[in-house]
């Protein structure tokens, strides 16, 4: 057990240990601190804006250290995006609280603030079918609209695996149309998938039983304000 100065001199001798050159850290922690900084720079200046070098300064790694975690940018990338939501938007979908069709809303209640999504992103940017991260995009893609449609299924809808992809397509829309136009999209988007979601559901008994007592040739009544 180390005490009084030899504890100080033991916990110096680590924290050089632990330092590259200019004193840069390395060793405990540096992958973690590596992906940190490469998923703020990424995110906030664009993949191919992003060089090694910005990433290894942001982490207070030296380069060498960098890539003995990552054997090249494109690694780094891809475990990036694998880190991003590996449960596939559990704030939405694994509500309990939620019904299924308030689930399927819940999607669309995207802060205004929601950067453009990666996975997009990293597909825009790259251009290579074959890059590992274009296999985390489609992988995530068809993730969620698998997600969404199990939700629809739940919801009893007609044609789940129709409205899935629908509502997916809708959710992509929404986020590149917010970034390009720098103007929230969601909530548009969030009233045309309350159309699709009620079109795609059958009406409950009682809701049809209304709608057939209602007088021939009367108009609908209009939905919202």
């Amino acid at each position: 057990m180390y005490t009084g100065r030899y504890r100080t001199a033991y916990a110096r001798d680590m924290t050089e240990f632990e330092k590259g050159p200019r004193g840069q850290r390395r060793g405990r922690g540096a992958r973690e601190r590596i992906v940190s900084a490469s998923q703020q720079l990424f995110r906030d200046q664009g993949i191919n804006r992003t060089g090694m070098n910005e990433v290894c300064a942001a982490a207070q790694v030296s380069k060498r250290t960098a890539y003995q975690h990552f054997a090249s940018k494109d690694e780094l990338v891809a475990e990036y995006l694998r880190r991003f939501d590996p449960d596939v938007m559990p704030g939405v979908f694994d509500r309990a609280d939620l019904s299924p069709r308030e689930r399927l809303l819940a999607a669309f209640a995207m802060p205004a603030s929601t950067p453009l999504c990666p996975y997009i992103a990293a597909a825009v940017e790259l251009h290579d079918p074959e890059h590992p991260a274009s296999q985390y995009a489609r992988d995530y893609k068809t993730a969620i609209a698998a997600r969404l449609t199990e939700t629809a299924r739940e919801a009893g809808a007609r044609n789940p695996e129709q409205l899935g992809e629908q509502l997916a397509l809708l959710i992509d829309g929404a986020a590149a149309r917010t970034r390009v136009l720098n103007h929230d999209s969601f909530p548009t988007a969030a009233a045309i998938a309350a159309v699709l979601i009620d079109n795609a559901i059958p009406a409950a008994p009682s809701e049809q039983s209304s709608d057939d007592r209602r007088a021939p040739g009367s108009a609908p009544v209009p939905i919202g304000g």
